[in-house]
């Protein structure tokens, strides 16, 4: 039987058996009147415009998620959400006209909730008949620089099933749409195609693009987002919207705005509707001069609008009355009510030709010196704690599967995967691990992601129990890495579990808070574990406060087994003093089988790195600056370093020292030099015996300020490679694109910043590379970073400014804390790896998704319980080295989520670049796999049934989708960067 054809009887199995019930939207009712057939009958002789009532609402900025929905502190901001649906609902239905446009499903999910059936019925009427319209439809309109590709799918996901589910196919998002965003990523715009959106509108783009792309009539293009996947499945229909989201100038009859409402009453004496419509006419032939078609979009609503919506909808309806009256005076304009669907239908049935896009929309600046590049750093911290709690989801979501129906309800109580789920979901919002919210609200996102997190523990806990058929109490350490844990500092014996997220068996470091100075560490087979114990360094003393008291740190290397756990039982030998004893003299040189890093006895600093296996080395120094912000003084432009922009007043950063101050420790398990730069600035060298990175532990904070300078503080590798001015970076932790120094491939760059107009956004890696050698850093964290020198990579890590600059925030970004009143400390690591660029990404992939996927720790009191399941893998086998598992999770009772991904580029690794199949019904241990239906990225549509509209680029032939079969039935094949997603009906075994 053809696979297609297994598919197909697969899932009619799974709806006749009523698992499905239809979860991704494909109900069988009458859709004819929504969607493409709702949209008003436009006229081919005339420019017609369509106006797209809608409302931009931030979840979380400069108020948070609560007190945006309710209403609430109106002294901050005036925005009550729950009033806007009010009041939308109520006007729709007053004229059958009229559309509008909802894109934040996180707080359309709350409104939802709280009304009655019959305003939910209403409601859903509204829908089928194509006049409430959703775009986008995540839980929220995600960040494009600082989020990971993982995070953004789970959020999409998240907020397309409950539309699905609540609305069927009518709920289905044509669009996506992207309006504030600031700067756009290429691997947003694959995924988004992926998930089966027929086209993408945005607002912002760099001002010297705009203007290039009005004159060229390029504001709407075909963006071909992947280098690996097969034209067309990344390509995507891309629209530039003419005034960022907000009305044309002079039409805005919101109740926050100041413009004239129409007065059509011509015995009054301001009767205005001749000037209304004779500036409309101009405003909408000035703006079909940049545009290509005889259609035009206006966007009539922006920031949490619509609050009285009676004010906007009587408005419009008389503009578009009064305006197309002229119609009989011989003008060529016609206005409707519309939406961005409708607007893009017309585009498509105008069967052009597009430019064609292969970059990215970074970095994004609105004026010559405003460059939106800080974000990519700002809150770094933040940045990090999203990061992880993406980490310990996946954990959680996993576990939710492995563990049964007993990891919701069990030993330890009711836990649960959705509160962490959520709470990440609205974590992608484009203020929130972007950093550019109010502190108040960067704190409300940092409580939710901990409140979703003790769900999740309770639900691990119960998850663990059920599979190690032990009852013991577990423990979680959040505060490992500034040494704090007090199970660990006070016990003499205790037991680990580590829990491993990936596909692949994985060797990770454990570092324990500890106060004896000599243990035995035994695994799950009782043999023994090599450890040692280090003296916890003096700036882990000063990061943690009145946390911790552990004066050392025990350090051993841990196994754990492919989507599974292994344990390890930890005693106390003795007390007294460490056995490790720092040298003080300057190193030379730390090394293991497949890594040498030199150092400067002179000046302590790092100075060559040699691969060992490879016979490559290169010169390597790397030391920390710092940028002065610019505090607009003295500057014509005003323009000050932000939460927002980057801004610095001079080219050249202030090194922080010359010099370090050196301990070097060296035993079995890990070396490791501890640089001291200053009182605020400090880093430790790594290595471990089996790793082929060299890990580079910075501390960074309380960034000083008394001498009244912000502060944007950098770490610098200079090296001896060749890099002709480029250098590399990721797109959302995916694919790399390549980035030159003052260049732009898609216009002639007119470079007005010299340091902030070459920062790009690195999510999880950047590189440097010539025809020998590459040197690749993984980061923990979205940061910024810039080549501004030939072989030299620049990462910015923390940034501590006084002003603000003038994007909306109100407020400098100048964090502290209770524990840090005198400023925020930020800690982090990069790995890097030394390869040649043929095989480079053979490391730095895998090491990449370890650091994104890290292992889970939990502890339990006392000795290991022997009757206990001890280790456990919840594969049959390792997937191969090129698959990456993306998901697993609990859909519902009879069914799990699963998406592989092929985690290399076409053209990364002579190795890896190559399909791989997958045997679905040999992956799991403990699952029986009775059913598999194919999905689309998103989860709402079966892969079969995703039709999407197709666009010819310009110069060259429109690209046939080639189609590729599976081997068997049960027999998956994955391509280079290709994820693919499945419902699986299971049993357990």
């Amino acid at each position: 039987m053809a696979a297609s054809c297994y598919f197909f009887v697969a899932a009619l199995l799974l709806l006749c058996s009523g698992v499905l019930s239809f979860p991704v939207g494909q109900e069988k009712r009458d859709a004819t009147t929504c969607g493409y057939q709702s949209c008003h009958a436009t006229k081919p002789s005339m420019l017609n415009v369509h106006l797209v009532p809608h409302t931009h609402d931030d979840v979380g900025w400069l108020k948070t998620v609560d007190q945006y929905f309710y209403g609430d502190r109106n002294d901050i901001q005036h925005a009550g959400v729950q009033y806007i649906l009010d009041s939308v609902v109520d006007q729709l239905l007053k004229n059958p006209d009229r559309r509008f446009i909802y894109v934040e499903t996180g707080f359309f999910y709350r409104w939802w909730k709280q009304q009655s059936s019959s305003t939910q019925q209403t409601v859903k009427q509204l829908v089928n008949q194509g006049r409430l319209e959703f775009v986008n439809g995540g839980w929220c309109m995600s960040d494009e620089a600082t989020t990971h590709y993982s995070a953004v799918i789970d959020q999409m996901t998240i907020g397309l099933r409950f539309l699905n589910e609540t609305f069927g196919i009518c709920g289905r998002p044509r669009v996506a749409w992207h309006i504030d965003p600031f700067g756009h990523a290429r691997e947003h715009a694959s995924l988004f195609a992926q998930m089966g959106y027929d086209g993408f509108f945005f607002g912002r783009l760099d001002y010297q693009d705009r203007t290039r792309r009005m004159k060229a009539k390029e504001q709407e293009l075909l963006w071909r987002a992947s280098d690996s996947l097969t034209p067309p499945m990344a390509d995507l229909f891309t629209g530039i919207l003419p005034n960022g989201y907000n009305p044309p100038e002079g039409f805005c009859w919101d109740q926050l705005c100041a413009d004239a409402p129409i007065r059509d009453d011509p015995d009054l004496e301001d009767y205005n509707v001749d000037d209304v419509v004779q500036r409309f006419l101009r405003a909408a032939k000035s703006q079909a001069l940049v545009y290509k078609t005889n259609h035009i979009i206006m966007t009539m609503g922006s920031d949490f609008q619509y609050e009285n919506a009676n004010l906007w909808y009587k408005n419009l309806d008389k503009l578009i009355r009064y305006v197309n009256d002229q119609q009989g005076n011989g003008s060529n304009v016609n206005v409707l009510y519309s939406t961005p669907s409708c607007y893009l239908q017309e585009l498509h049935k105008a069967n052009l030709t597009w430019p064609l896009k292969t970059d990215d929309f970074f970095p994004y600046a609105d004026n010559a010196h405003n460059f939106w590049t800080g974000y990519f750093t700002s809150r770094p911290a933040l940045k990090r704690y999203e990061r992880i709690s993406n980490s310990n989801l996946q954990s959680c979501n996993q576990l939710e599967v492995l563990g049964g129906p007993v990891s919701r309800k069990g030993l330890f109580g009711q836990g649960d995967s959705e509160t962490l789920r959520k709470a990440m979901a609205v974590a992608q919002h484009h203020d929130a691990v972007s950093g550019t919210e109010k502190q108040h609200v960067a704190n409300d996102y940092a409580k939710m992601l901990a409140k979703g997190w003790q769900h999740c523990q309770v639900l691990v806990s119960n998850s663990l129990a059920s599979l190690t058929g032990s009852s013991a109490e577990r423990i979680y350490c959040d505060n490992l890495n500034v040494s704090v844990c007090p199970l660990t500092e006070s016990s003499s014996k205790f037991s680990l579990s580590v829990y491993n997220p990936l596909g692949r068996s994985v060797t990770w470091p454990v570092r324990l808070p500890v106060n004896g100075t000599v243990y035995a560490v035994t695994d799950a087979q009782g043999k023994p574990v090599d450890c040692q114990v280090l003296p916890v360094s003096r700036a882990t003393q000063e990061v943690r406060r009145s946390r911790g008291f552990a004066r050392n740190e025990l350090v051993f290397q841990v196994q754990a087994p492919p989507l599974g756990y292994s344990s390890y039982s930890v005693s106390l030998l003795q007390d007294g003093p460490p056995s490790s004893s720092p040298q003080h003299q300057a190193p030379t040189s730390i090394q293991n089988k497949f890594l040498q890093v030199t150092f400067d006895p002179d000046t302590g600093l790092l100075s060559g790195l040699s691969n060992l296996e490879t016979k490559q080395a290169i010169k390597l120094s790397q030391n920390f600056y710092w940028y002065n912000a610019s505090d607009g003084n003295n500057d014509e432009s005003r323009q000050t370093s932000g939460a927002y922009i980057f801004r610095p007043n001079s080219s050249t950063p202030v090194m922080v020292s010359s010099k370090a101050r050196v301990e070097i420790f060296q035993n079995s398990v890990v070396q490791e030099v501890r640089q001291w730069f200053s009182p605020w600035v400090s880093q430790v060298v790594r290595l471990y015996p089996d790793s082929k990175a060299v890990e580079l532990e910075w501390t960074v904070g309380p960034v000083p300020v008394s001498d009244d300078q912000g502060k944007e503080v950098i770490t610098r590798l200079d090296t001896s490679i060749k890099t002709a001015e480029f250098f590399y970076t990721d797109s959302n932790g995916r694919e790399v694109l390549q980035r030159k120094k003052d260049f732009r491939p898609t216009w002639q760059l007119k470079q007005t910043e010299p340091i902030a107009g070459n920062y790009y956004p690195i999510n999880s890696r950047a590189f440097l590379k010539d025809d020998k050698d590459q040197l690749t850093v993984v980061t923990d964290r979205s940061q910024g970073g810039a080549s501004i020198y030939n072989g030299s990579l620049e990462i910015m890590l923390h940034r501590r400014l006084l002003h603000d600059d003038y994007r909306g925030v109100g407020e400098a970004l100048d964090e502290s804390s209770e524990l840090f009143p005198d400023g925020l400390v930020v800690r982090g690591r990069h790995l890097l790896s030394l390869e040649p660029p043929a095989t480079a990404a053979d490391t730095h992939r895998p090491l990449a998704q370890e650091v994104v996927s890290q292992p889970l720790q939990s502890f339990t009191e006392g000795d290991l319980n022997p009757n206990a399941r001890l280790e456990f893998s919840g594969l049959q086998a390792s997937l191969p080295p090129a698959v990456h598992l993306l998901t697993l999770s609990q859909w519902d009772e009879e069914s799990v989520l699963l998406r592989l991904e092929h985690q290399f580029q076409s053209w990364e690794s002579k190795a890896s670049s190559q399909p791989v199949t997958v045997n679905l019904q040999k992956l799991f241990s403990t699952l029986n796999v009775l059913g598999v239906s194919e999905l689309n990225l998103s989860a709402n549509q079966w892969k079969d049934e995703m039709k999407r509209f197709d666009w010819s680029p310009e110069k060259e032939e429109k690209p046939l989708l080639k189609t590729f079969e599976d081997p068997s039935a049960w027999e998956i094949t994955l391509r280079p960067m290709e994820i693919r997603t499945f419902l699986l009906r299971v049993t357990f075994k």
